[in-house]
């Protein structure tokens, strides 16, 4: 889930039930720890990265020695759309039932088995090699969509495929995807 209580909730969910879940961290860069309380507090993260870069420090080590080894995508894009009613949860609702139904015609697609929130999409080596995810933000009237992909101009792939969705709804600012 996204949205920085979501993700705190979930964390103390997990850990009630035994999942070890020490940190709830959500893409915005919200970020709570088990041993402060699961508090959404920046600062508290940044001593712990600093008080963290200082021992590996005396091993002639850096941070960015720990996140080597993580899988990054070769391309990544994030854009907006502004849903331009008042009372916009149940169009933003709407666009991402659609997007779910318009992708059950494309053979090439593999929903995620996990969706919680929004909706989440594979494309196979053909046609991007990437995802895309669609949600609603928890507290603007804002549809965020993120898109990665494992290949040079795969973005822009799942992109077009998007927009030929996208392009027919309406309240909906697309500004961000016709530039």
């Amino acid at each position: 889930k996204r949205g920085y209580k979501n993700v705190i909730n979930k964390a103390i969910e997990l850990n009630k039930q035994g999942i070890n879940c020490p940190l709830a961290i959500e893409t915005s860069g919200h970020a709570a720890l088990r041993e402060n309380y699961f508090l959404d507090d920046g600062a508290y993260l940044m001593t712990k990265i600093i008080i963290l870069a200082a021992k590996l420090r005396k091993e002639n080590k850096t941070v960015d020695m720990l996140l080597k080894d993580l899988k990054k995508p070769l391309e990544e894009k994030e854009m907006r759309f502004k849903i331009e009613l008042e009372d916009f949860k149940p169009c933003g609702e709407k666009v991402i039932s659609d997007l779910e139904e318009y992708c059950k015609g494309f053979s090439y697609l593999t929903p995620a088995d996990d969706n919680r929130e929004g909706f989440r999409v594979s494309f196979d080596k053909e046609h991007g090699n990437g995802w895309l995810l669609l949600r609603m933000s928890v507290h603007d009237p804002i549809l965020p969509l993120n898109i990665e992909s494992n290949e040079r101009g795969g973005v822009k792939k799942i992109a077009e495929f998007f927009f030929c969705f996208i392009k027919e709804k309406e309240n909906l600012d697309i500004s961000a995807i016709t530039k």
